[in-house]
This record gives C-alpha cells, sequence and structure tokens, in this order.
C-alpha cells in the first residue's frame, strides 16, 4: 500500500460516518443496504483465500475475524476486538456479513449467504456463513 493509504484514520472520524451519519441517512433501510453495500465492497476488494479475508478485516479496523468451524456447506466466524472498536451495543454488522458472504460467493462460485449475531456480554459477533453446493452461481 502506498504511504497515502496506510495513514490512519481517527476512530471517531470512522465512527461519526458508520454509526451516526449512515444511520441517519439509512434509517430503517439501513442493515438491508449495508449488507448490499458489504457485497459491492468485497467486489472491489477481492480476496483469493480465507487469510486475504481475514486480513482485509484487520486492516479495516473491523476487528479481528477467526474461522471457528466449517464443514461442507457452511462456515462460522467470529468478530472479536476492543469494545471501543467494535461498538457492539450500537451497531449493526450486516456490513461485514455481506463483505463475508461476498468473498466465499467469489471463491466457491456457489450462491453464499451470511447472517450475524451479536454476543454484547462476550463483545463479540458471530457470522454464520451458508452456501448451497447445488446453486452456482454464474460468471
Amino acid at each position: 500500500m502506498s504511504q497515502e493509504l496506510t495513514q490512519n484514520v481517527s476512530a471517531f472520524g470512522y465512527e461519526l460516518i458508520r454509526d451516526h451519519i449512515l444511520s441517519s441517512i439509512l434509517g430503517k433501510n439501513e442493515e438491508d443496504i449495508l449488507y448490499w453495500a458489504g457485497k459491492e465492497l468485497a467486489r472491489k476488494f477481492p480476496a483469493t483465500t480465507l487469510e486475504e479475508v481475514l486480513q482485509f478485516f484487520a486492516d479495516a479496523s473491523w476487528g479481528t475475524l477467526t474461522l471457528d468451524k466449517q464443514s461442507k456447506d457452511e462456515a462460522f466466524f467470529t468478530l472479536s476486538g476492543a469494545e471501543d472498536l467494535l461498538h457492539i451495543t450500537h451497531r449493526c454488522f450486516r456490513l461485514e456479513a455481506g463483505f463475508l458472504a461476498e468473498q466465499h460467493q467469489n471463491m466457491s462460485g456457489l450462491l453464499t449467504e451470511c447472517l450475524d449475531d451479536k454476543h454484547e456480554r462476550k463483545n463479540s459477533v458471530t457470522f454464520h456463513v451458508k452456501w448451497d453446493l447445488k446453486d452456482p452461481i454464474e460468471r
């Protein structure tokens, strides 16, 4: 990355946009729009490996993403981080869910969706990524 891109945005600046401006603009449609925005973001920053996806989360200051469990048609991830980073009590995580769904879909070629589940006491979010082995996407 160039030096210009590696400069950090303040946590306060990010919080203003993510938690206040977007929420205000998107209103009751915030969750749906953020999910599709996450999918679009994944198209602009495609990953070819799971490690690249995990690194993107760290680079974007979204938190630490770890793969907990994976089977033939689903995977479970946990997003964790400092309380002042995640703001889990008032932030929705549909942007990250859409990003994960689209990254997996691009890598696997299978229709993929993702659900998120906040755990406020643990200060973490679980993502359930599910794909359909019988539903390949056309490329």
